[in-house]
């Protein structure tokens, strides 16, 4: 399937990790026509108008649900981002004396939670993972104890896209009976994922990466066998529903929705997620598994770059870092933009943690994060733009 995107002449965006871009046409024309033609509160009034918005994030948890495997769409909540989504769970559901495991690859959208809650009585393990970032899933039973009350993994890196296996992971957690939380923000969209045969029982998604969304989007899946019971809202507030009550509705999805909702963008994810599953989650992958391994069979053959992370396309999403000798990361970066026109991103990447495990602290990597939209042509030049950088520093 081939999407109309943005005019981007002069500029490779190779920064799609952080936020895909170009979007399909279809995202912003949808935001546009629901503004423009309906513009009203979803679940708040009984008019015509409401009963559209209503609709239409219905439609937006229904694709959201056939994308991961949810049988129950009311079992999708959306929150604003990935972030929200998992502080939702890990604030809610941990509570002092609670041991929570997690791994050394984690963004900070689940470490600061983490560290935050370790004030209040919460203890973490940090199961280790390999210098190219995988993990080995028997690792993590070895860190569960009597008092485990959570095991919280990232799907794939978002410092150097190594995947790990949540199936494995999952599995050694649910056979303990303890609740397995995954950060899908990397690979909703890229990466084919179900609930449950992937033994996740939460699902955290962003809306503004792989599912091609805008930003301010996101949410929680909830799988069959997780029991909200135990999980209080992490916001308190209107919802349309049971509006006699001054008590939270404790019933999905409302129990977790209070205020009012983005609902102009709900109705761009539900375009972008539409274009995903039109186009394939599994031709999307093998799209930028292309681009990747181009990229890194590139990138290899050039002195004075260090590719981190697996160097195989098959064991990770399309975010491929390098580190260059001789240079800041930060230098390098906007040396490559100002001279060829390639958006990337430098530095840590809000993932220390992954950047230890890799041996890329203090200073990071320079990230490149081809998408679905990406080119052979963009890589081959991507490629050029860095081994002449690599040329000229090693002429100094």
């Amino acid at each position: 399937m081939t999407a109309t995107h943005p005019n981007r002449d002069g500029i490779i965006y190779l920064d799609n990790a952080a936020t895909s871009w170009p979007k399909p046409a279809s995202v912003s024309e949808a935001m546009v026509r629901f503004l423009r033609d309906v513009g009203a509160n979803p679940g708040r009034s009984g008019h015509r108008l409401a009963n559209e918005a209503e609709r239409a994030r219905l439609d937006a948890r229904e694709v959201i649900a056939e994308l991961v495997g949810v049988s129950d769409v009311m079992r999708v909540v959306f929150t604003s981002n990935a972030t929200t989504a998992l502080n939702l769970v890990l604030q809610g559901w941990l509570t002092p004396g609670s041991h929570v495991v997690t791994t050394g690859m984690e963004h900070n959208a689940v470490l600061r939670p983490l560290r935050a809650l370790e004030s209040r009585g919460v203890k973490t393990s940090i199961v280790p993972c390999r210098t190219d970032g995988t993990l080995d899933p028997a690792s993590i039973n070895e860190h569960i104890r009597p008092e485990t009350r959570l095991v919280v993994a990232t799907h794939a890196s978002n410092v150097c896209g190594t995947i790990l296996p949540i199936r494995d992971i999952g599995a050694w957690a649910r056979e303990r009976g303890i609740p397995f939380l995954v950060d899908a923000a990397q690979t909703a969209g890229i990466v084919p994922i179900d609930l449950e045969t992937d033994n996740v029982d939460l699902l955290a998604f962003t809306g503004h990466k792989g599912l091609l969304g805008p930003t301010g989007t996101g949410g929680l899946a909830i799988g069959a066998r997780f029991d909200i019971d135990g999980l209080p809202p992490l916001i308190c507030g209107g919802t349309g529903s049971r509006s006699e009550h001054e008590w939270q509705p404790d019933f999905l999805p409302d129990k977790y929705e209070g205020g009012t909702p983005n609902i102009v963008g709900l109705v761009g994810l539900l375009a972008g997620v539409r274009y995903v599953l039109d186009r394939g989650v599994e031709q999307i992958r093998e799209h930028e598994q292309r681009c990747s391994q181009q990229l890194i069979d590139g990138l290899v053959r050039i002195d004075g770059v260090r590719v981190v992370g697996t160097r195989d396309a098959t064991q990770q999403t399309g975010v491929v870092s390098f580190v260059p000798e001789g240079r800041s990361v930060s230098a390098v970066a906007r040396d490559i933009e100002e001279r060829h026109g390639i958006m990337c991103r430098p530095g840590l990447h809000c993932a220390p943690r992954a950047h230890r495990t890799l041996g890329t602290l203090p200073d990071g990597t320079v990230r490149l994060a081809p998408g679905p939209f990406t080119s052979e042509k963009e890589i081959d030049q991507a490629i050029a733009a860095v081994a002449q950088m690599a040329e000229v520093q090693s002429d100094a």
